[in-house]
């Protein structure tokens, strides 16, 4: 089925694999453009193709190491709008796939680079994964309870929001700019920096008060009962996020406690009120309480694992979560599109490809016979 999206009418070459590159091309897929993956399948061995990231894309296997494979790549970037690549500095370069070998033949092309450090710098180089790009900017020392070593998160934060994101940024801005000039450019996305972009508030209460935030203990992360976590009796959590003092009112008012109202962010007073937070959460169930709390303007929510945050009602109305029929029968569950568009929404229209399904129809469409695909095969050039 053919589907129109905000970015119908873009073709994305895709040389990237993992999460960080597949997550971007993913986001452009869903919204209309066409993605061509592209990956040497020596790497199929691996086992780190996520089918989820493939969906919306065709997949195709292509050596680059070849004169041949090389040649095929330049056939299809001559007609790509956007590259995308996530090795390390300088190994596009020795393969000849670089962005100043590709504008020589597509002067339009957007070029963006995914890597841990950026092309420039004295880390460069160095090899990593999300839990080092945090750490080094700063955002891990901030995550986890005080007095206790840094607790790296179940989600890929680097991964998706400084690589991923922040690279379907870059692009959509430098196509963006191309319809103003005409012209391509380069986009340099390192996960690292996107870490440090995250740090707005933590920066901003450093200049305001003059001291740097500490893990689990400051105004966002802990340390006042307004913005904490609390077990109930039955051994779950649910969340307080009541930063505003109306909302602070409403929740101490609602506990009985009005004499804690003015105390809010109260250094003499947080400890007392924090246990005694802690002692009335832990009196009913989190069912209980969501029955209690209901939508009382309170911000507060429940903590869901993932199985319960599957069958939440609201991410199930916002299609956050939708059961996708495969064409063996199954019905699975994926991840839906959370940019809601009115007149070109995202879409998922096509199931993931199989590692390289598509690399004999791409052929065939950019002008290689049947007998060419075959000696292709025969030579590992595919």
């Amino acid at each position: 089925m053919v589907t129109r999206g905000a970015l119908t009418g873009i073709t994305v070459l895709d040389l990237s694999r993992l999460l960080p590159g597949p997550y971007c091309s993913m986001i452009l897929a869903d919204h209309g453009a066409r993605v061509i993956s592209l990956e040497d399948k020596k790497f199929l061995a691996e086992g780190h193709f996520v089918q989820l990231l493939n969906r919306n894309k065709e997949h195709i296997s292509l050596n680059l190491k070849t004169e041949e494979g090389k040649k095929i790549f330049y056939q299809i970037a001559r007609n790509a709008d956007v590259i995308l690549e996530q090795f390390r500095p300088g190994v596009v370069e020795r393969l000849g796939v670089d962005y100043n070998t590709v504008k020589k033949i597509n002067p339009r092309i957007i070029y963006c680079s995914i890597t841990g450090y950026g092309q420039t710098g004295p880390y460069k180089h160095r090899v990593g994964h999300d839990a080092n790009y945090l750490s080094i900017a700063g955002v891990l020392d901030l995550i986890g309870n005080k007095n206790q070593p840094p607790a790296i998160p179940g989600v890929q934060i680097a991964d998706i929001a400084g690589g991923g994101m922040n690279a379907a940024i870059g692009i959509l801005l430098a196509l963006q700019s191309r319809e103003r000039t005409g012209k391509g450019q380069y986009v340099d996305i390192s996960m690292t920096d996107g870490m440090v972009g995250l740090l707005p508030v933590a920066l901003f209460f450093h200049q305001l008060t003059g001291l740097f935030p500490e893990r689990g203990d400051n105004m966002l992360s802990h340390r006042y009962a307004c913005y904490n976590t609390y077990e109930t009796a039955d051994g779950k959590y649910l969340t307080l996020g009541a930063v505003e003092t109306r909302f602070w009112k409403n929740i101490c008012e609602k506990m009985g406690v009005p004499e804690y109202i003015p105390h809010q962010y109260d250094d003499q007073k947080r400890a007392e009120i924090i246990h005694f937070f802690r002692t009335k959460m832990a009196e009913k169930t989190l069912q209980e309480w969501t029955r209690e709390l209901g939508e009382l303007e309170l911000c507060w929510s429940p903590v869901n694992n993932l199985s319960e945050a599957i069958q939440d009602i609201h991410l199930r109305e916002r299609k956050m979560f939708v059961d996708v029929p495969h064409q063996n029968g199954r019905t699975t569950t994926t991840l839906g599109i959370p940019i809601k568009l009115s007149d070109t929404p995202g879409s998922i229209h096509r199931e993931p490809d199989q590692f390289g399904q598509s690399t004999e129809n791409v052929l065939k469409e950019f002008g290689y016979s049947q007998e060419e695909i075959q000696v292709f095969k025969a030579n590992d050039v595919i």
